[in-house]
Formats: C-alpha cells, structure tokens, sequence
C-alpha cells in the first residue's frame, strides 16, 4: 500500500467511527476508542493488504506529541492538585506490583532458564516504565539477542491484551473491590460545553479550533528543538516532559484555557494514534514469541496488575486513579489519553502523563535493580 493512502487511511478511519458511534449501536456500547483500536488490528490482519510498519509508527508518534497539548489546555490545575497525593501513591504500588511479580515469576522460572534474572528486570523495566526502559535493561545485563527479540515481541502481544481490557470492561470489574471516584468531569461533559447548540458551531469554534491546534504544533515544536539543542538527539522522555510542562503553563491562561475546539481535536488525535498502534499488532507475532517467554511476560503482567489492585483497595485508592497509574506505568503516557476517555474521565489526564513520565525515569533503574537482587 502506498505511504500516502495508508496515511489517509489512518486518518479517515477515526472519523468513520465517530459517526457509527452516533449511529450504530454496538460501537455506541464499546465506544469509538475500541472501535478504532479493533480496526486498527483487523487492517493489521488482512492478508495482501501490505501496510507498512513504518508508516504506522510515524502516524502514532506525530499523533501523541499534538494530542497531549490539545488534551491539556483546558486543564484545571488547581483541581488536579488535589488529586496528586493519591495519584502518587498509586504510582508507588504499582512499580512495587511489577518489582515484586518479576522477581517471584524470575524464582518460579529459574530452573527453565540461565537467564530468567535478566529477563525479570527487563519486565520489570517495562511494566513500570516502557519498552525503551526494557531495552535498555537488556542492553545493560548483556541479554542474548534471541531473548531480547522474543521478550519485545511477547510485551507487544500481552500489552495489546491488557490495553482492549482497559478499554472496555476494566472500569467495571475494578469497581467491584475499588471505590468510585467522586465527582469526575465526565469527557462527554466537555465535549458538550465545546459544542454547544448547532447554531453556535460557527465561525468562533472553527477560529479556536486552528489556534489550539497551531499551539500544540507550537508546543511540541519547541520541546523537541530544547532536545535537539540540549541533548542532540530527540529524547522522548524530555520531549513528553517539556510538551506537558509547556501545556500545563498554557492552561493558566484564560484565553487558551477557554479555547473552542482543544478537546475535540485532541480526542480525534488519540482516535488517530488507537487506529497507527492497532495496525502494529501482527497477530503471527504470538508465533514468534514462544510458550516460554510468553508465558513469563503475561504471568508477570497479570501478576503485578492483580497485586497492585489489591493494594489499591487496601489503601481506598479509587478505581480510575488505579487504572491509569496502571496504564502509566506498563504503557507510558503516550497511551494515558485513550484510556482516560475510555474511562470517561478527563480529571486523570495530568495526572497519568506525569507518573507515566516518572515511570519513564524510574523504570530502567527499578529493572536494573531487580535483575542484580536475583544474579545467581
């Protein structure tokens, strides 16, 4: 498939499941989210379609640096002060869940394995911060090239598992043992106020909708210039860093708080990046992957995932403050904005980029510490 189409293909799909979502009641129920999530993984799937790896990956990384802002401009950061405490101990438990699950998964598995220590703290690496962490922790132990491949491959295979079930039936089951969180700012609620009666869709959202969207490009500009300059290369982490910061200073802004159009723009971004990381999920990858590693990659996830459940409801942490710590850490914050609106609550966006930016920062020690605790 030629780059262009493809591009346009990924662009367009979102649009097409916005609509059905008005209109046909199944995507009504699983919401635009999954929807573009499973089309994403359908094209991926179909033989003879030819899409290109390369081309996804670009759409998703542009996709993630514009929706950030876009999502973040209208943030009220008072409130979100009031939530940081027990976001941050949320966070904690969750990079303890993953500590602890790697190592008791290592132990369970050492006699199958003469390097099932380094490949605890690669999982541990990238279920508290994400696969550059994994990597890097695979790098720093000297891992064999086979295990590497094949831990890679099996993180994408269980993480594309665990993301569909926060997307959908997450919230639910959480709900069951956590408590609820209180008085959310629902995302359709600020889709609502942006839209407003037909007759004010006019001039003024189409003005304020190109001005927020030439911000973020502005913002995201700028971060990855302060990278280049700073550091000579473009470092995510500090580009996910300065992107925030520079939104979050925005926000105090009346002016740009207030803006038409952000949330409606950003929230087709994210739909955007759902449909480029679906098309990635190469179902004969499980093939790939073997039993083994892929059975040490999801026992780990599952693991760490029940674990830090039960701290949550230990601590009265509530159910969306525990999912998206737990999307922070094993996905990053490139993949906090889906989940928060699949959760219907955009009180959490702030939040989840940051500690999935903390996570980023922590991960590769918190793995590197793993994996020499267990060195025979």
């Amino acid at each position: 498939m030629m780059p262009l189409i493809q591009v346009l293909l990924l662009v367009g799909i979102p649009g097409l499941a916005l609509l059905a979502a008005r209109h046909v009641k199944p995507v009504a129920w699983v919401g635009p989210v999954v929807a573009c999530y499973a089309a994403g993984i359908l094209l991926a799937n179909v033989p003879g379609l030819g899409l290109t790896s390369g081309v996804s990956l670009s759409v998703s990384e542009a996709a993630v640096p514009l929706a950030i802002p876009l999502l973040l401009f209208t943030t009220d950061m008072p409130r979100w002060m009031r939530l940081a405490r027990t976001t941050l101990l949320s966070f904690v438990l969750a990079c303890v869940s993953a500590m602890v699950s790697a190592a008791l998964v290592g132990l369970a598995v050492a006699e199958r394995s003469d390097e099932w220590w380094k490949m605890a703290g690669m999982l541990t690496g990238v279920f508290t911060g994400g696969t550059a962490n994994m990597n890097a922790v695979g790098l720093a132990l000297g891992v064999r090239e086979e295990t590497f491949v094949l831990l890679n491959t099996a993180d994408i295979v269980v993480g594309a598992v665990y993301l569909l079930f926060l997307m959908t039936v997450a919230q639910r089951l959480a709900l069951l043992v956590l408590p609820r969180f209180q008085n959310a700012t629902a995302w359709e609620d600020a889709e609502a106020r942006e839209e407003g009666a037909p007759s004010r869709r006019t001039w003024a959202q189409v003005r304020g909708g190109v001005l927020s969207l030439l911000l973020a490009v502005a913002v995201a500009g700028v971060s990855a210039g302060v990278s280049l300059a700073l550091l000579g290369r473009l470092e995510v982490t500090v580009v996910l860093l300065l992107i925030t910061t520079l939104s979050l200073a925005a926000s105090f802004r009346p002016s740009v708080r207030t803006l038409p159009g952000s949330y409606a723009l950003g929230d087709y971004a994210l739909l955007v990046f759902c449909v480029a990381v679906g098309t990635l999920a190469d179902a004969s990858r499980l093939q790939e992957a073997g039993l083994f590693v892929f059975a040490c990659c999801a026992a780990v996830l599952v693991l760490a995932v029940l674990l830090h459940f039960c701290l949550g409801a230990l601590f009265r942490i509530d159910a969306d403050t525990v999912l998206i710590t737990s999307t922070a850490t094993i996905f990053g914050p490139a993949f906090i904005g889906p989940v928060a609106r699949a959760l219907r609550n955009r009180e959490l966006m702030v939040s989840g980029v940051t500690t999935g930016i903390m996570g980023f920062a922590l991960g590769t020690y918190l793995g590197l510490a793993v994996a020499w605790f267990l060195r025979p």
